[in-house]
């Protein structure tokens, strides 16, 4: 009878140390990822305190350290130029883990609320225009795609339940459509893998997507230190970045795409400073001071009809983002007044979207020459008589083009009341001259300060303007 109980205590023994005895790593290193190309790249995960943990790649790049009394571990490896050769990383420490069919390429990183979530097939009645284009191209073993699930914590989490898939009719057509769209057309112009992370969730707050510590410093903000199951976990500050973002932490990326506002409209006027805690933050995390942030303006859409909204808040949000961009290094931003629907919050138009991010990406990282990225920006406004002269800054062999009856500019004098106005083009074809015959002194302009303001405005390279004002009003 001793020798059973010691036979089977030394069996549970046996069982208890097996169990421990494997190594854990977090779910976006994974079969069928990609791996930033041309970098010195973290990978990290746990195993039994105080193990050697080597790393073996199938390119000839290794690592060797050791698991902390925790039992973590954190290395790095270099990566070489991007390739179709598919790669293998094995881990060897208390046991052997081999992550297979790797590609080494192009990784980005989208977030935001529901025009980024929007999949590829659309809502239930917001559908996505050209979308069977893609579709028909969605089989691409070079393209990767890790669909992050919504979940939020209190607490910033290690890990995260998503896994990466190879792209194909079923993987794309629930995936992001901007970011999937963003992914092909950088995969047709690199002809290098792709891989794109999507971690986004609708109807969310800026302030949930930034962590605790930049949030401390603003008193409106209470941030929970518990969370009941019948709350609205996602609405919560800090929540989403702690379960969503924390846990990709030096997890190498190129860039960041965010498509988020519409959910601040009632309180626009902390979001600018919000953007920056946002990007610095990030940059933070990912240890990369100037870790490229393209982001996109909300789109038009009548919030009086729809949402009962008595403010201009929009306006301010799409202000506030434009701000963003002037102030902010190496970000980017793109305009969507042409590109909404008045009667549906989620616009179709997510390949125009995708097509503009694209051409940020591959000018300012890729060094592609002559593509028209960057919309124009007011320059200058001069006041002469009744009429103001607004000058344009443009890219290289950009402008306006001539048109009658150009909607969208406002125009007052001291006592603040706005008049439509009129536009005529200077003979540069980059100034506009305003004016209205209700308005005899003026000193403010305003463009496209209306929730569904659809530009009319048109430019050579197809590029809208942004809204703006002249006044602080």
């Amino acid at each position: 009878m001793k020798i059973i109980l010691n036979t089977i205590f030394n069996l549970i023994c046996w069982c208890t140390i097996s169990l421990q005895a494997q190594i854990s790593l977090p779910a976006f290193f994974g079969d069928n990822m990609v791996i930033q190309q041309k970098e010195i790249v973290s990978i990290w995960g746990k195993d039994i305190p105080n193990t050697t943990i080597n790393l073996i790649t199938s390119w000839g790049s290794t690592a060797k350290t050791v698991s902390n009394a925790q039992g973590e571990w954190h290395t790095s490896i270099k990566t070489g130029a991007a390739s179709f050769q598919t790669e293998t990383i094995t881990i060897i420490g208390s046991n052997r883990k081999t992550i297979k069919n790797i590609l080494i390429g192009e990784v980005w990183f989208c977030s935001g609320q529901s025009n980024m979530e929007m999949p590829l097939n659309g809502f239930r009645k917001s559908p996505v225009l050209n979308a069977h284009k893609y579709m028909a191209i969605a089989d691409n073993t070079n393209i990767r795609l890790f669909n992050n699930p919504r979940t939020a914590s209190v607490s910033p989490n290690y890990n995260v339940d998503g896994r990466w898939a190879v792209s194909s009719a079923t993987s794309a057509k629930t995936f992001s459509a901007v970011g999937y769209m963003f992914g092909a057309k950088l995969y047709e112009n690199l002809n290098v893998p792709i891989g794109i992370i999507e971690s986004s969730w609708g109807g969310t707050k800026i302030e949930c997507w930034i962590p605790k510590a930049y949030l401390l410093k603003t008193k409106s903000i209470t941030i929970p230190v518990d969370l009941s199951k019948e709350e609205a976990k996602q609405k919560k500050p800090s929540f989403l970045y702690n379960a969503m973002i924390h846990p990709f932490k030096d997890f190498k990326v190129k860039g960041v795409l965010w498509y988020q506002g519409e959910s601040n409209r009632l309180n626009p006027h902390a979001y600018r400073d919000h953007m920056k805690d946002l990007i610095k933050s990030w940059r933070s995390q990912w240890k990369e001071d100037d870790l490229p942030f393209y982001f996109v303006q909300i789109a038009p859409f009548d919030y009086v009809k729809y949402k009962k909204a008595t403010t201009n808040g929009p306006d301010l949000i799409r202000e506030a983002q434009l701000k963003a961009a002037f102030e902010i290094h190496n970000t980017g931003l793109v305009v969507t007044t042409d590109a909404g629907n008045c009667s549906d919050i989620h616009p179709s138009k997510k390949e125009l979207i995708a097509q503009r991010l694209v051409n940020w990406a591959l000018t300012e990282q890729y060094h592609f020459k002559h593509l028209q990225f960057k919309s124009a920006v007011l320059e200058k406004m001069a006041i002469k008589k009744e009429k103001v002269l607004l000058k344009f800054k443009f890219q290289e062999n950009d402008y306006f083009i001539k048109s009658d009856d150009v909607k969208g500019f406002a125009i007052a004098s001291n006592d603040q009341v706005f008049y439509p106005a009129k536009v005529s083009f200077n003979a540069d074809n980059k100034t506009l001259i305003i004016h209205s015959d209700k308005v005899k002194d003026p000193v403010a302009i305003r463009y496209g300060f209306e929730d569904c303001f659809e530009s009319n405005l048109k430019t050579k390279s197809g590029l809208p303007i942004p809204v703006f004002r002249t006044d602080v009003w």
